[in-house]
């Protein structure tokens, strides 16, 4: 199965709710890291890939159509080159408020790594730290400033790259309209989803980890 649909948005910007919304519209699974917590035999991939080796797609993506959120988005350009008929969206929000929400949730809890009750809770955020936050971010995830200034070049490196008849840039608030027109299929006749706010993600999402 190939990839449909590629997520090209930093996680903590309406990500699952995209999950969600894909996996409603006929193009899932959706991969998320979400999928990786839930499913402790997808994690090898990614560890193998935070060493150095290269990201082996069939393992990582097995039976999904589409994908979203970290940590496939640390791949956007090698996935929108190997899947040239994917269509990406770059979801994105405020840059501020994207970094409260990291600082709220991400990065708690990969601060706690080695400490988690969970040892594949450990085993994901020692993955998160190698493979995103020390490339993407130079290790500087906490530091408002630099964090944001990544996150804004991220964007502007994404809409310069990608065709612009193949991305869609994309605020979850704006709900289905925009979306289903990009991906051309009907509207649902329900609310657009609007999931894992900071206060769920704490509270609910990482509950056993």
């Amino acid at each position: 199965m190939t990839l449909e649909v590629l997520g090209a948005g930093f996680g903590r910007t309406g990500t699952n709710s995209l999950r969600l919304a894909l996996n409603e519209l006929g193009f899932g699974p959706c991969h998320h890291m979400f999928e990786i917590r839930d499913n402790p035999a997808l994690l090898a991939p990614w560890q193998a890939a935070a060493e150095g080796a290269p990201l082996d797609r069939a393992a990582a993506f097995p039976g999904y159509r589409s994908q979203v959120d970290w940590p496939g988005v640390r791949f956007w350009r090698e996935l929108a080159e190997a899947y040239p008929e994917a269509k990406v969206i770059l979801t994105v929000r405020d840059p501020i408020a994207w970094h409260e929400s990291v600082m709220a949730t991400i990065y708690p809890f990969l601060q706690a790594r080695g400490k988690h009750d969970n040892p594949h809770a450990n085993a994901m955020a020692e993955m998160a730290q190698k493979l995103i936050v020390g490339p993407t971010f130079d290790g500087k995830l906490g530091e408002r400033d630099h964090a944001i200034g990544v996150y804004k070049r991220h964007i502007e490196d994404v809409q310069a790259t990608i065709p612009a008849d193949r991305l869609l840039t994309f605020d979850v608030r704006e709900g289905w309209a925009p979306l289903c027109a990009f991906l051309g299929v009907a509207a649902p006749d329900a609310p657009f989803h609007n999931t894992n706010s900071s206060k769920s993600f704490v509270e609910e999402e990482w509950k056993d980890a």
